[in-house]
């Protein structure tokens, strides 16, 4: 059982196979319960709410699907128009700023196979910061980064943190992680076994 609060910000460690990547898809409505209830704000948490982003693990998402940056990051805000509605001005808006925020704005017509795998990641930050979540997913997103875009992500995690933005992150970066982190989650075995700095999780 575990209580998050709004605009916490939640390191979720254990070693692998410790079910971390799962608890993640869970929460995102993307894997149903085997048993219990996962409450967003009080109400069932389901696929495709538009106040939570999952980011996965890149190595594990298809890159060679034939789409540009820009339609990518656009993405983002279909969780707020439905699959039937085409985006509006002030959805490819959205998804200028995302583009410009993360570095992206030159890169926005290649097309997603064509990027570097920091570029592939930090395309994945602009469709989230696209989305205007209020809930935040991440599967080691730090994994396989290069300077650059680690600075990106440090600089995209503070301004989540700014805007009290709820974020729940699998990582094994534990450098800092009582100065990064509100509260640090482990999980053993598909438990929760402790959680360390709690300052506002439950």
């Amino acid at each position: 059982n575990l209580s998050i609060a709004h605009g916490c910000r939640a390191a979720l460690v254990g070693e692998n196979g410790a079910g971390k990547s799962t608890l993640l898809r869970t929460l995102a409505g993307l894997l149903p319960p085997v048993a219990g209830d996962i409450l967003v704000n009080g109400k069932p948490s389901a696929c495709g709410n538009p106040d939570i982003a999952f980011l996965a693990q890149r190595h594990l998402i298809e890159w060679h699907f034939p789409v540009t940056v820009r339609k990518a990051v656009l993405a983002g805000r279909y969780p707020h128009l439905g699959f039937f509605r085409q985006p509006k001005k002030i959805d490819r808006e959205k998804a200028g700023d995302a583009l410009r925020r993360l570095g992206l704005e030159n890169l926005a017509d290649r097309p997603l196979d064509a990027l570097s795998g920091g570029q592939q990641q930090r395309v994945l930050l602009a469709r989230a910061l696209c989305q205007e979540a209020k809930i935040l997913l991440l599967d080691e997103p730090y994994n396989g980064l290069d300077a650059e875009s680690r600075n990106v992500l440090d600089e995209f995690l503070a301004d989540a943190r700014n805007r009290e933005i709820t974020i729940i992150m699998a990582t094994h970066e534990l450098a800092d992680a009582e100065r990064r982190f509100d509260s640090i989650l482990r999980l053993e075995a598909g438990k929760l076994a402790t959680i360390h700095a709690c300052t506002c999780c439950e």
